[in-house]
């Protein structure tokens, strides 16, 4: 479970959702009043009626996925979008992953998943920020953030070398099959035909002289 949020409301891990539940209404009850004193206190006690209400209801949404997960028995939504993304089902993934009103570390790192193999890298890296931020202590996270940031540093160089590459004569194969694929490289046709027109007319001068 997630220690921060553990922490905000003096419990250990191993908290029960009725541990949870009551701490949280002990602690909102304290902050109610405690919201109205002077100065700096009283804002305080509002920042941490923000904060307890967040931690409790992160510490439930880990709860729900752990006692629904396959490890205590039973299937969940979570391992069914997994199966949805090896399948390739991407969309039906997604309309799954949107049905969630609890959106804790599990569902961030599985929407980052969708967008990765839509080819969202951007957005996927943002998700699994999310999810690292939620639950710091999770290695596999940390494993995919890694190679993440792999793969666009390596998007990010080949990138820059296909930018010098264009300097080159377009006419030369480096890019001869990607052009037959979109019907001709347009700047070599044009070199073609300028120099097919110019034989021509150096032809038609010496038959008029």
């Amino acid at each position: 479970m997630n220690k921060r949020n553990l922490e905000i409301l003096g419990l250990s891990e191993g908290a029960t959702k009725e541990d949870i539940e009551q701490a949280y209404a002990a602690l909102r009850e304290k902050y109610l009043e405690d919201r109205f004193l002077d100065g700096e206190a009283g804002n305080n006690a509002a920042r941490m009626l923000t904060k307890i209400e967040t931690a409790k209801n992160e510490l439930l949404a880990e709860l729900a996925e752990a006692d629904s997960s396959p490890e205590s028995g039973g299937g969940t939504a979570y391992e069914r979008v997994e199966e949805l993304i090896k399948d390739g089902n991407l969309d039906e993934a997604q309309r799954l992953l949107d049905t969630f009103n609890e959106r804790p570390a599990h569902w961030h790192y599985l929407q980052s998943v969708v967008f990765y193999r839509k080819n969202w890298v951007n957005e996927s890296k943002k998700q699994l920020e999310i999810a690292m931020h939620l639950d710091a202590g999770n290695q596999k996270y940390k494993d995919a953030y890694k190679k993440l940031n792999e793969k666009l540093e390596y998007d990010a160089s080949r990138h820059a070398a296909d930018g010098a590459n264009q300097s080159a004569y377009r006419g030369q194969d480096m890019n001869a099959a990607s052009d037959e694929q979109m019907g001709g490289n347009f700047c070599t046709d044009c070199i073609s035909c300028c120099y097919l027109n110019l034989c021509l007319n150096c032809m038609c001068n010496m038959c008029c002289r």
